[in-house]
């Protein structure tokens, strides 16, 4: 249901387990978390330090990754499953500079997501934006909500930005992806980031996390996060560590980080 209507029941909040988004939150300096995410963060964050710094980093490969895809790629339509809380450089700020009428669709099943989807809701006039409440293994409803307000007929950017880290299995996560890509057109694309196993401190970081925080977070190697991709056509630099996913002017030579992501285009 449309939370810009106001007819969304509000799922109950559990503040007593620390969820993966207000975690993701409080490491980006945000303040929609609670004492228990903020444990977490803080005990990840003494194993890892750079942790914060990395989820920073991530947010702004999103930011390029949406400028480059409404810029140089043309693209005018945007699902973005597993959106997390409202920050700097939503989506649809980003896509709307660029293109005032680009149409943003976000998803998610977070209940503090969901609260605060208003934030994710201001559009330019001549675009929109919408936030669908669902589970990204549900694609038979983000598909049938997504589409009062993307046009499937033309080409969709879908992102899947350090979501798929909680789907364990590949089949799986392959499985998830064909059922949105599937159903887009040619010319659409699938871009995406999550946690790599490239090195022994990220992933004690990530044992931590996963003994307290919910859902559970899977890390993969740089060939099984290429193997996603499979069928699509790999936008230059292909699969890559996120700071070195064309990187701003001047950033050339930003180290490399534990969270690899890539763009493909479906043909």
């Amino acid at each position: 249901m449309d939370v810009a209507d106001g007819q969304q029941e509000m799922p109950k909040l559990d503040t007593t387990v620390p969820q993966t988004a207000r975690i993701w939150n409080h490491l980006l300096g945000g303040k929609d978390n609670f004492a228990v995410d903020r444990a977490v963060g803080d005990q990840i964050i003494a194993t890892l330090p750079q942790l914060a710094e990395n989820a920073r980093l991530s947010r702004a490969y999103l930011a390029r990754v949406v400028r480059h895809l409404a810029g140089t790629a043309g693209v005018r339509q945007f699902l973005d499953i597993g959106t997390g809380l409202p920050t700097a450089d939503n989506t649809h700020e980003v896509a709307q500079k660029v293109a005032p009428e680009s149409r943003i669709v976000y998803v998610d099943n977070d209940p503090l997501v969901l609260a605060h989807a208003r934030a994710l809701l201001t559009t330019s006039p001549e675009g929109a934006t919408d936030y669908i409440d669902a589970d990204l293994r549900d694609a038979g409803t983000i598909l049938r909500e997504a589409a009062r307000t993307l046009d499937f007929d033309k080409p969709v950017a879908l992102f899947l930005m350090g979501i798929l880290g909680h789907i364990e299995d590949d089949a799986e996560a392959r499985t998830i992806i064909n059922a949105i890509m599937d159903r887009l057109p040619s010319g659409s694309y699938l871009a995406m980031y999550d946690g790599s196993d490239t090195s022994e401190a990220n992933n004690e970081a990530v044992r931590i996390w996963n003994i307290s925080a919910n859902p559970k977070y899977h890390l993969r190697s740089a060939a099984r996060i290429a193997s996603l991709f499979e069928g699509l056509e790999l936008v230059d630099p292909g699969v890559i560590s996120v700071t070195r996913w064309k990187p701003e002017p001047g950033a050339e030579d930003a180290p490399e980080i534990d969270q690899y992501g890539a763009v493909g285009r479906k043909p």
